[in-house]
């Protein structure tokens, strides 16, 4: 298999691109560095397709190497034909190769290798055959040999007729015939283990949907309920329409064995192929619904670690709760934690109007303008003291509900008790609500990313593959933004490209006992950062203030001397850089000449046009800005046909929820999010996207509110 071509053809690019790509991932270069300083030679792939292509890179080599242990198990056996060499080479999945292998395969004990090893082979052979114009009773006598266990004539048929029924079951061509016809016309059915048993699963109770058409999110929710042993759950094939089909393949003829014909492949498909493929369809369909809900998780998370951090103002974390009080920290523009302290305006002490006078002060301080209340317990309550601190206040101070998920994993984490020795769990988590407002990539990226709360069914999905899917997430967005190399901690620093957990602690402890990097060079003298983890590194890491300009830049240090250069040419310095002053695109005319004059090629120098006019450009700024607050809206308040603006805090393949203010998010089924059709939420809506909505209605009773956004 020409497997750069497979990918060019599946990706749809060209050739000499995917070649370009396999080779500078297979030299150790990283997916970020590959799609942001390695354009020119990919053809521009971005990061999204090369994350595809390495993916399909990884499974067509395993195909290959399954093909090949597969060729070398069979040739072995001395059972290689040029047919079978053929079907494997074109088989296209690993699943297609372990169907061809199947009759190869070294078996365990089962019924058919018992009644090979009585002798009974031959016999199978001439059912099979269906030539003889003996009865199947004559044919078997033959073989009757009580010293090998074939005590008469029935037990002779039946050890011939286990012969044929694995036969027909290791079949590749009737197996995957079968798995296309289950995959088409098969039902997913479940039943309640306990119909008068109160369960969130209570919609599955009775329940049938067709395979070809059952969503993602019911695979998951069935799956889910099978699971805590409240569903049985099974596949409905067609199997008299199968066994038919099975039957017309197998008998040619006419003969006296066609009984016996009949009973074995019955028996093959009911007890050796029907309960594989049920087990297949599922995993398959198990399969498609994870991947499908990685991918929203994945797409979910992207847009919340992209959103515009609320820079230059000082913010005064909250985290609410009831008998341990409030725990506040207040942060300052850069992050720091100036204050800590605890309050009790909640139940049961109640203690309200001690509370407002410690906030105000705290306010009139540290001048905060911005309060960060986190969404869990007693929040609801908080946020009515917040309203009334804010009325009360001479200073302009607005508030915001942050999603605290996973704030508790940080708080209680290694990571926490190292950045804050000295504060308990409630205050590290006052300080991450604050810093979540500040730079919600930096604070987001301390936390497991399955933690952050912004996907569905995820502790029911393969950890491997939602691990590493997320980590690119994250790993993507970081290296998008770009690092402040003199601020950034540990965990941040671990998603740099080329950067692993071992020097990302050793960038921070030279900066502990070094003091602050002058210059990406300086990075060259971090213990055990090589060239080509500097090389991998350096453009994503920015130092404001350096003694290079061009360090503040996502301008490669490999393309320094051209950048030298071309601010030469036109009459500028790096100096000139830091003041934002440079304007260089309306200069440039000719991009082909100036490339080759400065010794670059067009697509760096347009991107290196692009940095040194924007040092230090955020892709977050062009994001919705995160809806700030000055007051509050109580559930009771809400009425059908009210309209809000709200705030998408999660997407699912449903609808999507958004927080419109009242400490229950509301529901926007995917029925009512356009008048058009639409595959997906996710083509209308992003987490953090700031939405107009309609109350369609309320239900105080299970605190469940239906959310329109037609006709807005």
């Amino acid at each position: 298999m020409n497997i750069n071509h497979v990918i060019a053809e599946e990706l749809n690019v060209k050739e000499w691109q995917v070649d370009a790509a396999v080779k500078l991932i297979d030299e150790g270069n990283t997916i970020p560095f590959i799609a942001r300083y390695r354009k020119p030679v990919t053809g521009e792939l971005n990061d999204e397709q090369l994350r595809d292509l390495d993916e399909r890179l990884k499974y067509l080599r395993n195909l290959e190497e399954k093909k090949q242990t597969v060729i070398a198990s069979i040739e072995e056996q001395e059972k290689m034909t040029p047919e079978l060499m053929k079907k494997i080479e074109e088989a296209k999945t690993i699943v297609a190769v372990d169907d061809i292998y199947r009759p190869y395969r070294p078996k365990r004990k089962t019924r058919a290798t018992e009644a090979k090893a009585k002798g009974l082979e031959p016999l199978a052979n001439i059912f099979i055959l269906q030539m003889s114009s003996k009865t199947s009773e004559e044919e078997a006598k033959d073989y009757i040999n009580e010293e090998k266990g074939v005590d008469n004539v029935e037990s002779a048929i039946k050890g011939a007729q286990d012969i044929i029924a694995e036969m027909v079951s290791d079949n590749a061509e009737f197996r995957n015939a079968i798995r296309n016809t289950v995959m088409k016309h098969g039902e997913i059915v479940s039943k309640a283990k306990n119909e008068e048993e109160k369960t969130p699963y209570e919609n599955y109770y009775d329940y049938l949907e067709s395979v070809s058409k059952i969503p993602g999110h019911r695979i998951l929710a069935i799956n889910r309920g099978e699971k805590e042993k409240v569903l049985n759950v099974k596949i409905e094939m067609p199997d008299e329409n199968i066994i038919k089909v099975l039957e017309k393949a197998i008998i040619t003829r006419q003969s006296n064995f066609t009984n016996v014909l009949k009973e074995a492949i019955e028996d093959g498909y009911t007890r050796l192929i029907k309960p594989a493929i049920e087990r297949e369809v599922r995993n398959t369909l198990t399969e498609k619904a994870e991947d499908g809900a990685i991918t929203v998780f994945g797409q979910n998370l992207k847009q919340l670690l992209m959103q515009p951090p609320i820079t230059g103002r000082c913010v005064l974390g909250w985290d609410p709760a009831f008998r341990t009080g409030c725990k506040l920290a207040v942060v300052n523009e850069t992050g720091k934690v100036l204050y800590t302290t605890v309050i009790f305006p909640t139940a049961p002490q109640n203690k309200v109007e001690e509370s407002k006078k410690i906030v105000l002060d705290i306010i009139n301080k540290y001048n905060v303008s911005l309060i960060s209340l986190g969404n869990g317990t007693a929040s609801r309550e908080s946020e009515a003291v917040i309203v009334d601190i804010i009325k009360e206040c001479k200073s302009k101070v607005e508030y915001i509900i942050v999603n605290e998920a996973g704030a508790s994993v940080y708080s209680a984490s290694k990571l926490a008790t190292e950045e804050f020795p000295n504060f308990d769990v409630g205050q590290r988590s006052a300080a991450s609500m604050a810093r979540r407002l500040q730079d919600p990539l930096a604070e987001l990226v301390k936390i497991e990313p399955k933690a952050i709360g912004v996907g569905q069914y995820q502790h029911d999905m393969n950890q491997k593959k939602l691990s590493e899917t997320l980590s690119n997430v994250v790993e993507d967005c970081v290296n998008n933004v770009g690092v402040d190399l003199n601020t950034a901690s540990a965990p941040l620093l671990e998603y740099v490209s080329g950067i692993n957990k071992t020097l990302a602690k050793n960038i921070v402890e030279y900066r502990e006992n070094n003091g602050q990097f002058a210059s990406r060079k300086e990075l060259l003298k971090v213990s055990k950062l090589g060239p080509k983890a500097f090389e991998q590194c350096a453009g994503f890491l920015r130092i404001r203030e350096g003694k290079e300009p061009l360090d503040y830049t996502s301008v490669h240090p490999e393309s320094y001397a051209s950048a030298k250069k071309l601010l030469k040419k036109y009459g500028f310095t790096t100096k000139d850089i830091v003041s934002g002053d440079v304007k260089l695109s309306k200069e440039v005319k000719d991009l082909k000449n100036v490339a080759e004059e400065i010794g670059t090629d067009e697509i760096t120098l347009k991107d290196m046009i692009a940095e040194i006019e924007k040092p230090g450009r955020d892709p977050r700024d062009e994001m919705p800005k995160p809806v700030l607050k000055s007051d509050v809206l109580d559930f009771d308040d809400l009425k059908e046909g009210m309209e809000l603006r709200g705030t998408v805090r999660n997407v699912i393949d449903f609808g999507a929820f958004v927080d419109i203010g009242v400490h229950q998010d509301g529901l926007v089924h995917i029925s009512e999010m356009s008048d058009k059709f639409i595959k997906h939420p996710l083509d209308v809506v992003s987490v953090g996207d700031v939405v107009k909505v309609r109350v369609l209605s309320v239900d105080k009773e299970r605190k469940r509110i239906q959310l329109s956004m037609k006709d807005l």
